[in-house]
């Protein structure tokens, strides 16, 4: 190290001892950085009143990190190791932004992208390596994150654990999930901070694959401070790039939260070369509940797409066969066998289980109905040989995602739904064996360019294949985006499951369109979504992106199926309508069988209606866990579409059109819950009517339990 006078060491002190302030561009937030001790905090206020009280950040790496290559034996062992303590202010820059920029697909034609930033350059004294930690304070919020410069004594390290901390003034009310390496699917609880563990054990049931963090949560994380001025916080984080996903530990009587990020099986959470960053740590703040769903900050903090060609990514709607499946009517397998190796069986010498769901027959006849209303897309699932033993076998080589079961015609049924302008959505389940995707991959997205396959389902049930990662694991995480930009490479579009929530990263890979991440209608046939889950989805996992949770179902009563079946969808059928406009879904599925939408034409007619992508939207009114009111303005047009929905609460909201233009009528279908609607006892009681309005009209609405309404608008010619 180079020799320091005393008048340096006083200069880093004074540096060191003094704090620094950033302010948000409107002035409501404000950001205090210092180092105490050696040790680096911020705190953030709102409107003068603080939020996150002083909050400790740091990172701790392994401790035969290496970090000096004078010699092959030098290290820096133990606690010196880590990047928490021991440093000193040797620098700080500020910068500015003010940009407009457009989605490819969005709940907007344009985002607005306005901060000021703070990154300050630590210096940590004993090991003399840099660190730098960014702030950007929007008007809605915090990003900030940490920066590895290149530097001869940093060029790779191992990080045991990432000890950022959000540390509250007082006890909040949290709508949360139990944090886990493999799965979201779990129902939302709404407990207090203090409440987390008493709660957490009761929070979760068993899943495909299932790592669970005691007495810890995940992120997107909603807080409110329940008082005379009430306030909404959101924590989460963006550009989970080459980094696990995080989750948050709790401090129930600190009322604190910190990092936990997701390791491989061999502890480790990252591997990291210089130079690289970390993800960025979020902080979404508001006194009102509709700014939170309104904001746009996880995708104002990843960058700009570098794809040249985003021409082929497109809204779309779509039908399945799905639902038939998951309720137990149809099966994914074909024949009878439980046991199946893809290089040495004959498939076409099994015996037919009689029940097999994607089949030539079937599929046609789905082709025709999506057709005849004007669907995009229709998704087939249990196309391809290796269901009989896909899951719980840890099986690597399961699907070759090329091959069709016997009484699968992919081409016939490729060129049928062409000519009735429909194109197939393709399958990829991958029984969460990855590394065999990434094998295939290539063959698999050739395939779906012979066929005019735009756009693939991927689901990852079951176990990480390479053994020894996780779904959220730093690997699996870069395999994800590795799947993107190959699909990209074929001008194809991704929706996936079971794969890592969206942090904003759409704005860079705008292909993946659309992921599943958290728990969706599926959930309705198996232990059940509690009515309010659809009313905290978009505070928490929509923070970030886009879900596909396939909404649609107007047979909410599986006896109908099944008699004696006591399952059933916890909402009335008016609700199901509201959803697609609630929920941003750019890629939309009619999730219901055919055979329920004929009975019901004149509601599937808003499915039909309602649009994908959008030019506006407007949050009305909305409380987290109890209702949600949205308005959008279709893409291209002047038509607007309303969804309402509540919990298992019934109530009533007066709706102002005042989002309409001015000096315009419009005239208004209304899809509506029937006066003795209901979603256990009478969940297909709706009425529809028509209205003309203009932006001075005022409609009155009751909501059943678990209810809601829908309106489609369209300027009167």
């Amino acid at each position: 190290m180079k020799k320091i006078t005393f008048g340096v060491i006083l200069f880093l002190l004074t540096l060191s001892l003094k704090a620094q302030k950033l302010h948000s561009p409107n002035g409501n937030l404000e950001l205090l950085f210092s180092i105490k001790e050696g040790i680096p905090f911020y705190n953030l206020k709102y409107k003068g009143n603080v939020v996150v009280e002083d909050s400790k950040l740091g990172l701790r790496l392994f401790d035969d990190t290496y970090v000096h290559f004078a010699s092959e034996n030098e290290r820096i062992l133990g606690n010196s190791s880590d990047l928490d303590r021991g440093f000193t202010k040797s620098s700080e820059q500020r910068d500015s932004k003010k940009e407009f920029w457009q989605p490819v697909l969005g709940e907007k034609k344009t985002y607005a992208n306005y901060y000021n930033e703070l990154s300050v350059t630590l210096n940590q004294t004993s090991s003399d390596r840099n660190l730098i930690i960014r702030f950007r304070l929007f008007d809605d919020g915090l990003g900030f994150r940490y920066e590895f410069p290149y530097q001869k004594k940093m060029e790779h390290f191992r990080i045991k654990e990432e000890d950022t901390e959000f540390d509250f003034p007082a006890d909040m009310k949290a709508w949360w999930i139990v944090a886990d390496y493999d799965s979201q699917e779990y129902q939302p609880q709404t407990t207090l901070i203090s409440e987390i563990p008493i709660q957490w054990e009761k929070a979760y049931d068993k899943h495909s694959s299932q790592t669970l963090v005691k007495n810890a949560v995940q992120s997107p994380l909603l807080l409110k401070k329940e008082e005379k001025n009430p306030l909404y916080v959101n924590i989460a984080e963006a550009a989970v790039l080459n980094y696990p996903a995080s989750n948050l530990e709790v401090d129930a009587d600190g009322f604190k939260f910190k990092t936990h990020l997701t390791p491989n099986k061999m502890g480790v959470k990252a591997y990291v070369q210089t130079p690289s960053v970390t993800p960025w740590r979020t902080i979404i703040v508001s006194d009102r509940a509709e700014e939170i769903l309104d904001s746009k900050l996880l995708f104002n903090l990843n960058e700009p797409t570098k794809y040249k060609d985003t021409s082929y990514i497109h809204p779309s709607k779509y039908m399945g066969v799905w639902w038939e499946m998951i309720i137990g009517k149809s099966k994914w397998a074909y024949s009878t066998n439980t046991s199946v190796n893809l290089t040495s069986t004959d498939f076409s010498k099994l015996t037919p289980n009689g029940n097999h769901g994607a089949n030539t027959k079937k599929v046609k006849d789905y082709i025709d109905f999506a057709s005849e209303n004007g669907f995009d897309g229709l998704l087939i699932e249990g196309w391809n040989i290796g269901w009989e033993d896909w899951m719980g076998h840890d099986k690597e080589f399961v699907f070759d995602f090329i091959t069709p079961y016997p009484d699968f015609d992919i081409k016939m049924l490729s060129d049928y739904a062409h000519s009735k302008g429909l194109k197939l959505i393709m399958h990829h389940e991958t029984s969460a064996s990855a590394i065999n995707y990434e094998r295939w991959s290539d063959k698999a997205f050739q395939l779906m360019n012979n066929y005019g396959y735009d756009t693939v389902k991927t689901g990852y049930v079951g176990d990480i294949i390479p053994r020894g990662e996780h779904h959220y694991s730093q690997w699996t995480v870069n395999h994800y985006y590795k799947i993107a930009e190959k699909a990209h490479k074929y001008k194809i579009m991704v929706n996936s499951h079971e794969s890592i929530r969206p942090g904003g990263e759409s704005r860079t890979y705008p292909n993946w369109i659309t992921a599943e991440a958290a728990r969706g209608t599926e959930h309705e046939a198996f232990k059940g979504n509690n009515p309010d889950q659809q009313t905290i989805l978009p505070f928490t996992r929509w923070i970030g992106g886009s879900m596909d949770y396939t909404p649609g179902i107007f047979q909410t009563r599986l006896d109908y199926y099944f008699p004696g079946d006591k399952r059933y969808v916890k909402t009335t059928l008016t609700k199901q309508l509201a959803l697609y406009v609630v929920m941003y879904m750019p890629l939309q599925m009619a999730a219901d069988l055919p055979e329920n939408y004929r009975k019901h034409m004149d509601a599937f007619q808003f499915i039909k209606d309602v649009a994908a992508d959008w030019d506006d939207t407007k949050i009305i009114a909305a409380e987290p866990g109890d209702y949600i009111i949205t308005a959008r303005k279709a893409k291209g047009t002047d038509n607007w579409f309303v969804g309402g929905i509540t919990d298992e609460n019934q109530r009533e909201f007066t709706l102002d059109f005042s989002f309409l233009d001015h000096n315009k009528k419009y005239d208004a279908v209304i899809y509506e819950d029937g006066a003795d609607a209901d979603y256990i006892n009478n969940p297909q009681s709706y009425k529809i009517y028509q209205k003309v309005v203009t932006r001075r009209s005022k409609v009155k609405f009751k909501m059943a339990r678990s209810g809601g309404f829908a309106i489609s608008i369209n300027p009167k010619s």
